[in-house]
């Protein structure tokens, strides 16, 4: 990222340490750092270093609106949105697939991306480096039937982010009328599970193979920035470690 981006980007759902890693490495980066969770007390207490805190229910329509606005007063457009708002719920085989573990789901992984990329996706294709990322799983390739309400969650938002990165493109380096080189990316990023050092040192004997560090993570969002556009739109980024 260099010092003349420093681009401003808002981590929905930051609390996690994902969402500290890839805020702490865009922060070093260069990046104006906004948060986003439930807890005011969690976005202080894990991110004092942010440049914006808020709290908001994303899978708000209203409320996500309220929040950009209020973004848009304190600190202008975005540049980037990094989506990490999820959750897991699981059942015993398909048959087991809850009613309310699907609208769980549904409601914090889709409803929360929908929101937040249609109430900044104005931000994101005008901005000269705009980047919309989510966070998907390698399940959605290899679904299983105790994992179908997630993985159904996932693949929709899978879907959507590629929705977005149509719509980016169309805007730009596929505009009909007067196309621009492509500037804006909208990306997923798979990986198997997350893993950080708190998780090692409770679990030494466990193997994590496959999973993805917080910190490898973190510096892969802060790529995003740096990445060709063009390339790197409408795509699926294994960040799974090789053995």
């Amino acid at each position: 990222m260099s010092a003349a981006q420093s681009p401003t980007v808002l981590i929905a759902g930051a609390t996690s340490s994902s969402g500290v890693a890839a805020a702490q490495a865009l922060h070093d980066a260069g990046a104006r750092v906004l948060v986003a969770g439930t807890s005011a007390e969690r976005l202080a207490e894990r991110l004092p270093f942010a440049a914006g805190r808020y709290v908001a229910d994303l899978s708000d329509a209203a409320a996500t609106n309220a929040l950009a606005e209020q973004i848009h007063t304190d600190f202008g457009p975005l540049d980037g949105l990094i989506h990490l708002v999820g959750g897991w719920r699981g059942g015993k085989g398909l048959a087991g697939q809850s009613d309310e573990d699907y609208d769980f789901l549904h409601r914090h992984v889709v409803l929360t991306l929908r929101n937040t990329s249609r109430a900044f996706f104005a931000d994101l294709s005008g901005s000269p480096v705009g980047r919309l990322a989510v966070v998907s799983s390698t399940a959605v390739q290899h679904p299983t039937g105790s994992g179908a309400n997630y993985v159904a969650a996932k693949a929709a938002a899978e879907a959507w982010t590629m929705a977005a990165a149509a719509g980016l493109r169309a805007a730009q380096s596929g505009n009909k009328h007067s196309p621009v080189a492509q500037h804006s990316a909208a990306t997923v990023l798979v990986i198997k599970a997350f893993v950080d050092a708190a998780a090692r040192s409770r679990e030494p004997a466990r193997d994590f193979t496959g999973f993805t560090d917080v910190s490898d993570f973190g510096t892969a969002v802060a790529g995003l920035f740096d990445a060709d556009a063009a390339s790197l739109n409408g795509t699926r980024l294994s960040l799974v470690p090789r053995a």
